[in-house]
């Protein structure tokens, strides 16, 4: 073994006990880390493993939410190819393995990453077998990608970005990263910049195809997409005629940061009604700390429950409360996309306080007018579309976002101009989904 193998494999035992504890720390906080937990060690119940063997899968990676809805896509599109073909979908994160429970496939398999360890990858590879290796997005796990070379089972990257931080980390150690990418192929990237710094961490030329990213490929929303957070919003009697403010996948400062300027704008627009969706629901309580502290009332997306949300029917249950809130904290799972389509102005969180930036694409999709702040480093190639098509407002600080949403809430031709932009930036680029099945073959 190559002593870099040797000292990354020595190193990355000391690497996951530093981190244990934040891991057990999820653990209590957010309760799915605890199911399941012995498969990130490579162990697999009687049902897993039994499905397992039964036949040869496709093995597709993908980290989280985000990279999970890409490669339930990709399943999606390689079957219409190959409809025999049967996958096992890994995700890293208790939120993504809650998607994937609820999307895949009942075909296909879905388990917990294993740790990157040679004997757990072993283990691992030993228990899936896989036909081929797909990673989404960025995902170089060493042993995983090298043990699985060594079996002479294909290894492809699709929708392939590489942030600025880990481009600086890669390059740091570009003999061992050069390496890894020789056994990838083919390597399908999301746009230029990272094609170049593929490119300059050691990847060979004919391995690299810039596609575009695949989180165009989103399904069209359905007709009635704002359903669920119509009727929530008629619950604590929010008109279908208000305004509505947006805040999605929040982090912390955002709250407070939207809740200033919502204030400041109620005077001019007294319709306006703010919704904050934190990008973790766990969150709730220092959300609802922080409204509370800007002298706003607010209630809980959980805590309108009752009857019968669809919108198509009213019950008796669901009549709207007396009290208006000023504020509503969606700390529910799988609704954002509802709140989306209902919204007249969307803030997209990790991109004013934080670094990073949530997805804009999603809003875009309904042909919402999409504010971002200045760090939206996690997506370079979307934000270059849709910034060089005037699709998008893109903000410096709070003063600046203030500006934005109140020029925005007071033209309602501007804000569907910019709405239509950004959908039609969608439309232009879609199928990129279907040229990497191609190149993955």
């Amino acid at each position: 073994m190559p002593m870099i193998w040797f000292f990354y494999n020595l190193l990355f035992p000391v690497v996951f006990l530093l981190m244990l504890p934040k891991f057990l720390s999820r653990m209590v906080r957010r309760g799915g880390y605890r199911r399941h937990f012995e498969q990130r060690v490579g162990i697999y119940g009687k049902n897993t493993a039994a499905r397992l063997a039964k036949g040869r899968r496709i093995w597709i990676h993908a980290v989280s939410v985000g990279e999970i809805f890409v490669a339930l896509r990709f399943i999606e599109e390689y079957r219409k190819q190959n409809s025999d073909a049967l996958f096992v979908l890994s995700t890293t994160t208790s939120t993504g393995h809650a998607i994937g429970e609820e999307k895949l496939d009942p075909r296909d398999v879905l388990i917990y990453f294993p740790l990157d360890l040679p004997f757990v990858m072993k283990r691992a590879l030993n228990a899936v077998n896989p036909l081929k290796l797909i990673l989404v997005e960025c995902e170089f796990w060493p042993n995983l990608v090298r043990q699985t070379h060594k079996r002479g089972i294909p290894v492809s990257l699709i929708n392939g970005r590489i942030s600025a931080s880990s481009f600086r980390g890669y390059m740091f150690l570009r003999s061992f990263t050069r390496q890894l990418l020789e056994m990838i192929d083919p390597i399908c990237t999301q746009g230029r910049q990272d094609t170049e710094r593929l490119l300059a961490m050691g990847a060979r030329s004919e391995t690299v195809k810039t596609l575009g990213t695949a989180k165009y490929d989103l399904p069209p929303p359905v007709a009635d997409a704002d359903a669920v957070a119509r009727a929530v919003l008629r619950m604590v009697s929010v008109p279908d005629d208000a305004l509505i403010l947006l805040g999605g996948s929040t982090w912390p400062g955002e709250e407070e940061a939207l809740c200033r300027i919502y204030k400041n704008l109620r005077a001019k627009h007294p319709d306006l009604f703010l919704v904050l969706v934190p990008r973790h629901v766990e969150r709730r309580d220092e959300v609802v700390k922080t409204v509370e502290a800007q002298e706003l009332s607010c209630t809980l997306r959980s805590n309108c429950r009752p009857g019968d949300l669809t919108g198509r029917s009213p019950r008796e249950d669901t009549r709207p409360t007396e009290d208006v809130p000023d504020v509503l904290v969606v700390d529910t799972t799988g609704e954002l996309m509802s709140f989306y389509a209902a919204a007249d102005v969307v803030f997209v969180g990790k991109s004013l306080t934080e670094h990073g930036g949530q997805n804009p694409i999603e809003p875009a999709l309904f042909g919402k007018p999409v504010i971002t702040g200045p760090n939206m480093e996690n997506f370079p190639a979307v934000m270059d579309d849709f910034l060089s098509a005037k699709a998008m407002r893109q903000v410096a600080d709070p003063q600046d976002l203030e500006k934005a949403v109140s020029e925005l809430l007071t033209d309602s031709s501007a804000r569907a101009e910019l709405g239509e932009a950004a959908r039609g930036v969608i439309e232009n680029r879609r199928g990129v989904i279907t040229k990497m099945v191609e190149q993955v073959g």
